[in-house]
């Protein structure tokens, strides 16, 4: 019975994570740029001793284990704002900023903007980067734009082209914030459409979340229920065993 018990918490332990991770999901519906998630499960089978000399033998008993967080790297829909700074990919790839501790993250979130000093940066302050690093613009260059390859071209003429790169596999990079990952070994992509004045929105579907959360609730609730069962039956077989007489 204490095994059943067991298998059955296992469950319910990964269940709320589930929940966690859609919550977090639907909490994110409207954050640019955001990638949904979805959790993976594995049975974890535990040992069993080498008890194959008696009668029964020990069986293998299977627990549910968490075995990753994946990402959804599907394309959201683009939407138009009219900031010239607000920038959005219609291709594969990812904009490439300056972290605080000095490395690059990725994000396919561009809703950028210019500081007091007039460098471009995302809406948490981090340098976006071009080809040649961070970009600052003065009076000067009066209006800014930005063609589909991410030229940068403004009175001053030619000031660059936003850094765009992709990688090989992309279930290999490491979510560091709500729409920043960071990777190894980048790549440059096989083909880059920038619209201008556009922003990425997020890839999560209410209505699949909502049934997920369902679909999971339920399955909460019955493992719920099975627990129970199994406790009432273990107070009761104490409470029988209390009452015979040796």
């Amino acid at each position: 019975m204490e095994n059943a018990q067991l298998v059955a918490l296992s469950r319910q332990s990964i269940l709320r994570n589930h929940l966690d991770v859609i919550a977090n999901n639907m909490a994110n519906i409207n954050t640019t740029g955001f990638k949904s998630q979805n959790l993976h499960f594995t049975e974890y089978v535990m040992p069993v001793a080498d008890g194959s000399a008696f009668a029964p033998e020990d069986r293998a008993i299977s627990y549910v284990d968490m075995f990753t967080t994946r990402t959804n790297f599907e394309h959201g829909s683009i939407n138009l704002t009219d900031n010239p700074f607000d920038l959005a990919l219609n291709s594969d790839g990812f904009f490439a900023v300056q972290l605080p501790d000095g490395t690059e993250g990725y994000t396919r979130s561009g809703s950028f903007h210019l500081d007091v000093n007039g460098q471009l940066i995302t809406t948490d302050g981090s340098p976006v980067m071009t080809d040649n690093g961070p970009i600052t613009f003065s009076r000067e260059d009066g209006i800014v734009e930005i063609a589909s390859d991410g030229t940068i071209a403004s009175r001053l003429g030619v000031r660059g082209r936003i850094k765009v790169v992709d990688f090989e596999d992309v279930r290999t990079l490491e979510k560091v914030g709500n729409t920043m990952f960071k990777g190894e070994d980048p790549i440059p992509p096989a083909e880059v459409r920038m619209v201008q004045g556009a922003l990425e929105g997020s890839n999560v579907y209410g209505i699949t979340e909502i049934t997920r959360m369902i679909e999971v609730t339920r399955a909460y609730d019955s493992t719920s229920k099975v627990v129970n069962d199994m406790d009432k039956l273990r107070q009761q077989a104490i409470s029988t065993l209390g009452r015979i007489q040796a």
